[in-house]
Formats: C-alpha cells, sequence, structure tokens
C-alpha cells in the first residue's frame, strides 16, 4: 500500500472519529471520488478499523442506528428486486418455504405471486400482505410481538409455532453478514428467532445487497454453522466476496438485474 493510500485511509479514520459519517460528507471532506472512498471503506471494514452503514460509516465500537421501513424499503430497491428474482427462481412447486423479516424478503414474496402448490411460514408482516391473496399458497404466520421498525415478529410465541414446522429452504433478510462470523441484527429476539429458522430448514439462504456484506453495524449476532448459500448482488466487489468464497460451507451467488445467476 502506498504512503499516499496510508495517509488517506488515517485521515479517513480521524475524520469518523471527529463525527463525519456520511459518505458525501466524507467524500468531501478527503477530496476523493465517492468511488474511491468506497474500496477505502471496504478495506479498511476488513482490517477492523471502521464499520460500514447504511451511507457511510462509524467507527469501531459504533452503533448505527435502525432506519424506518420506508427507508431500508427504496433503498438499494434495483439490488433487493435482482435478488428476489435469483431466490424466487430457487422454489419448487411442492415446497415448503421459511421467509424472515426484511425488505429483501419481502421482495421474495412479490416474486411468488401467481406461484401455486407452495406452503409459505413467515414472521413477516409485509409478506403475508403481499401471499393474502393468492389462492394457490398455504400461508402460516408466526405469532409474537410486532417490531414496528421492520414489521416483523419474533419472541417466545413466534419460537413456539416454529418449533413445529419444518421446510425445504428458509430464506433470511439481515442488517450485516460478516465471514466466519455469521449475521447482525439489532436485537436478541431476532437472532434467536433466526437461529430456529435455520434449524428447522434444510436449506439456507441469507439475502444480502453488497452494502450489507462485511457489514457489523448491530451487536446481536446468529452465526451460520452449517453449509449456507449467500445470494447476492453483481454490483458486488471481489474484495466483499473473497472472504465468504474462501469458506467450504458457503455458496456465493450473485444475481444480475434480471435475476439470473451472474460468474461470482
Amino acid at each position: 500500500m502506498s504512503n499516499k493510500v496510508t495517509r488517506r485511509h488515517e485521515d479517513l479514520v480521524v475524520a469518523l472519529q471527529a463525527g463525519v459519517r456520511g459518505s458525501e460528507s466524507l467524500s468531501r471532506h478527503l477530496g476523493v471520488s465517492l468511488v474511491t472512498l468506497r474500496r477505502d471503506l471496504i478495506q479498511l471494514e476488513a482490517e477492523g478499523r471502521l464499520v460500514r452503514t447504511f451511507g457511510g460509516a462509524v467507527p469501531v465500537g459504533g452503533h448505527e442506528p435502525e432506519l424506518s421501513l420506508v427507508q431500508r424499503k427504496h433503498l438499494h430497491r434495483e439490488y433487493k428486486e435482482a435478488i428476489a428474482r435469483a431466490a424466487a427462481a430457487l422454489i419448487r412447486p411442492g415446497e415448503t418455504v421459511i421467509i424472515d423479516g426484511g425488505t429483501t424478503t419481502a421482495a421474495l414474496a412479490e416474486k411468488l405471486r401467481g406461484r401455486s402448490d407452495l406452503r409459505v411460514i413467515t414472521n413477516n408482516l409485509q409478506v403475508m400482505a403481499t401471499l393474502s391473496g393468492e389462492d394457490g399458497i398455504e400461508l402460516v404466520m408466526l405469532g409474537g410481538a410486532v417490531r414496528r421498525l421492520s414489521l416483523s415478529t419474533s419472541g417466545p410465541l413466534a419460537e413456539l409455532t416454529l418449533r413445529r414446522l419444518s421446510a425445504e429452504r428458509v430464506f433470511l433478510g439481515t442488517d450485516g453478514v460478516v465471514a466466519g462470523r455469521g449475521l447482525c441484527e439489532a436485537s436478541n429476539d431476532q437472532i434467536q428467532l433466526k437461529e430456529l429458522m435455520m434449524a428447522q430448514a434444510s436449506k439456507i439462504y441469507v439475502l444480502a445487497d453488497s452494502s450489507k456484506l462485511g457489514r457489523s453495524a448491530q451487536q446481536a449476532w446468529a452465526p451460520l454453522d452449517r453449509p449456507w448459500t449467500l445470494i447476492t448482488d453483481a454490483k458486488a466487489e471481489a474484495l466483499q466476496l473473497d472472504p465468504f468464497r474462501q469458506l467450504p460451507t458457503v455458496t456465493v451467488l450473485c444475481a444480475s438485474d434480471d435475476g439470473s445467476i451472474a460468474d461470482s
């Protein structure tokens, strides 16, 4: 690494510690393009010196506030649509699938409209609203406490119902996914339900756009101990994907805009 890049990285960390947060502000402060800034953020997060967030970064130890559902629904929408198309193509007639909370998983439900001979188990109220009018899809809603920020349920009641069910596939949303560590979320209740969803399904899929790869901005974690598949968007960079590719238990799928799988 050149001395110029090293100095820029040091300046970036100092700026974060001083309270500069957003990508636009950091780009102006450092006098670099957004493309260069993004690469620097990815590199520094890989080194454990910062945590990338939606639209910027925070110093290590910082906690990212959760965005509202409306904000998250429109964030990276085209990536989420591509991931949802790729995920929907994996689901076969006659299967039972678990669909987790989140906006990317909600986009998956939209791609299942018009399908038949499916059973969908979900804690996602957006999924329930999307598929409730589909005669060919049996819906099972996991009860429990409703998180207003995500319009999803969790807690003991949801877990009690899920323990009596099983599925061929589970499709998980996440605030961030780190190779070798797992999924991060804002609350332990969310994590406990995700762990149970994985235990009750034969195959595990994590739906995460490229902004969530390597992100550890929340403080509750679910390890990914079994073989699993990461479905992300084709804009993900090699630096983000390589830590996942190096794990023998992980299959990486990168979805193009039309939902087809690009070379990963």
